[in-house]
């Protein structure tokens, strides 16, 4: 009996000391607020065809002045690539547009449009208040894509 209160009290102590970690709406609103943070894909939706689950490293990076593409790309191309390691959606822009919107059910509508670069992506994020996320990349010379994932803090 001695052992299974022991067992309770550590239990409790570990869910008090976990739901403290557990990120709120005020902290993904400050991420959102200051540029600060990565979206993890966990799946790719292309136009046509099936989602396909990612395995973990695929990210968007928005640190303040500059925003770090590595996600793949599954869909239509109009035109090929000239180098054949560009397939994805991989880039880095420090010339680009940030806007955010409050949406009307808790959470941040966030678009950015970078400048620079032979595509001129556009990236279309819906955060929600519990830090998931949806990003769609619109591109001038492909089929657009969307991917389902969190969004964390900057390391």
């Amino acid at each position: 009996m001695k052992s299974l209160k022991s067992l309770i009290s550590i239990l409790l102590i570990a869910n008090l000391t976990y739901a403290q970690d557990k990120p709120t709406e005020a902290d993904f609103k400050a991420l959102v607020d200051n540029k600060t943070f990565v979206f993890a894909a966990q799946s790719a939706s292309p136009l046509r065809g099936r989602t396909v689950h990612l395995s973990p490293g695929y990210t968007l990076k928005v640190s303040g002045d500059t925003v770090v593409s590595d996600l793949p790309y599954y869909g239509r191309a109009h035109s090929a690539p000239m180098n054949p390691s560009d397939a994805g959606i991989k880039f880095t822009s420090s010339d680009f547009t940030y806007t955010v919107k409050d949406r009307k059910k808790n959470g941040w509508d966030v678009t950015i449009k970078a400048k620079d670069g032979t595509r001129n992506h556009q990236i279309f994020l819906t955060i929600s208040s519990n830090g998931s996320a949806s990003v769609r990349v619109a591109s001038s010379d492909r089929d657009s894509i969307s991917y389902n994932g969190d969004i964390q803090k900057s390391k």
